[in-house]
């Protein structure tokens, strides 16, 4: 059975509510009616006709609070809440949905931000990132073909620590919605020091890090895709990894490398990519691709369903 078949019988059995802010796009409205039929979540459009006004006002005097000793006006804020997007987030922040998803028709960066501001970023973190879910048909590496690739959508340039939440935020998404045991490996142009630079002593960091509070993860690097996933070239390059060539949650030392290579794996390979997946948050929420399908919205409100069960 197909990952993206799996999330879906896994969304089934707990349906969720998710706010689906972007109304006017007909992928949107299509994926509603799939989802409802399905019965994998229970999908809430949000017109602006549904808005309240008195609880976009609440909303927005909350949002102000929050903000206004960052120098944000209230005229600005106002501004902000003419998007449903932003309604939908602070809905989630209070409970009345139980997970968002957008992007459909905006950018990651409007997602980003109004997620981080509305929802909010888990306290033992307080940052927030992304990943993708990556389905390779006929695919002996990974979990049979599945794979989770982070950051490729939010942290530009992370630093070492970062890298570890980003590892921790992904590893946890791989056991909660994939149902699989994490095999973490961070990845380089070098493997176990073949090439110094400080780009692999921050992944040596980011590994002293993450073990200090999770010490029986399995995880390795600084390796090479390929001595991560290939346990030929594992024997071959690094024969002590605990991994073996057999990692699942890939970890890109920056955001080019992780973006480059989940749109090389989606088109080249044919591999469905669920996302980018916000990690970090105190609520779960999902991005979309402004060019995804109809099918996207279906599973990626599928994977926010899980994540909220």
């Amino acid at each position: 059975m197909s990952a993206i078949k799996k999330i879906r019988e896994q969304a089934r059995k707990i349906p969720k509510t998710v706010v689906l802010p972007e109304y006017n796009d007909a992928r949107t409205i299509e994926a509603a009616h799939m989802i409802k039929e399905e019965g994998l979540a229970i999908p809430l459009v949000l017109t602006p006709e549904m808005v309240d006004k008195n609880k976009k006002e609440q909303y927005i005097q909350e949002f102000y609070q929050l903000y206004k000793d960052k120098d944000m006006q209230l005229s600005q804020v106002r501004s902000f809440f003419e998007d449903t997007l932003y309604v939908a987030a602070m809905m989630t922040r209070e409970g009345l949905a139980d997970g968002l998803v957008a992007g459909a028709s905006h950018t990651t960066s409007d997602m980003a931000r109004a997620s981080i501001r509305c929802i909010g970023t888990d306290p033992r973190f307080s940052l927030a990132s992304s990943c993708f879910i990556i389905d390779v048909p006929n695919c002996v590496h990974g979990d049979a073909g599945t794979f989770i690739y982070a950051d490729c959508g939010v942290i530009p340039d992370p630093n070492a620590r970062q890298l570890s939440c980003i590892a921790i935020t992904a590893s946890e998404l791989a056991g909660k919605v994939l149902n699989i045991t994490p095999r973490v490996a961070f990845l380089s142009y070098s493997t176990k020091g073949s090439a110094k630079a400080k780009s692999t002593d921050k992944i040596i960091q980011a590994i002293a890090t993450l073990k200090e509070s999770y010490p029986d993860m399995l995880v390795d690097g600084e390796l090479q895709v390929d001595a991560a996933i290939v346990p030929s070239v594992a024997k071959s390059k690094s024969p002590d990894s605990p991994l073996k060539g057999n990692a699942n949650v890939l970890i890109f030392p920056n955001l080019e490398a992780g973006n480059i290579a989940y749109k090389l794996t989606q088109r080249l390979a044919g591999a469905r990519a669920l996302g980018p997946i916000f990690l970090g948050l105190n609520k779960p929420a999902s991005d979309l691709s402004r060019g995804c399908f109809t099918e996207d919205i279906v599973d990626c409100v599928a994977v926010t369903a899980i994540r909220a069960q």
